[in-house]
């Protein structure tokens, strides 16, 4: 069944139009990537659908429903994460507190499902009270996975997971990427790199 259906989505920055009728259909559980160079509007796509661009024309259809233009917490209560590419730990923060703030919408069970991430990123369970900036880069990434799954989103979001991560941590966060699609949860990815 589809997921994400993005029709002649065209989205930009003010004035500034960067996105140009683009089309994505992501399914059930589907791992869907788009690759390409930088600045070739891949971080606008992910923005757009997640409600942080402006959205000029087209439609964003979710789950059979158009969510052009709802507001980013209404998206994220639908069921869709997003972990952009940079920025996306709160580095003073401890990794606890950073999974904490992953679920701040939840009304119950917000422990039980951190407690199921620790499980599932066991590296993170044995740092779990280090603020976040004193960790590497791949586990910063790592931390802004589990928060954005803290929700149980059925769409995932990664806007170039692989960005500045030496080769082996590349390798170890896409095993982790594909333990989530395995799960059931759908992603849609950029990067520059395939």
């Amino acid at each position: 069944m589809t997921l994400l259906n993005v029709k002649n989505l065209v989205a930009g920055y003010g004035d500034l139009q960067i996105l140009e009728k683009v089309n994505i259909v992501v399914e059930e559980g589907e791992y869907v990537a788009i690759v390409g160079p930088n600045g070739a509007g891949k971080s606008t796509v992910m923005k757009s659908i997640f409600g942080l661009t402006k959205h000029i024309d087209g439609k964003i259809i979710y789950e059979g429903s158009d969510i052009s233009g709802l507001p980013t917490e209404e998206i994220i209560k639908l069921g869709i994460s997003y972990v952009p590419q940079n920025e996306n730990v709160f580095p003073n923060l401890t990794v606890r507190e950073n999974l904490e703030l992953g679920g701040y919408i939840m009304k119950g069970g917000k422990e039980k499902r951190i407690q199921e991430l620790f499980d599932q990123f066991p590296i993170l369970k044995s740092k779990e009270n280090d603020k976040t900036s004193t960790l590497s880069g791949g586990q910063q990434q790592m931390v802004a996975m589990a928060r954005a799954l803290v929700l149980n989103p059925k769409l995932l979001m990664l806007d170039e997971p692989s960005a500045g991560l030496a080769p082996d941590l590349v390798k170890e966060n896409f095993e982790y990427v594909d333990q989530i699609r395995e799960s059931g949860t759908a992603i849609l990815m950029v990067e520059q790199n395939a």
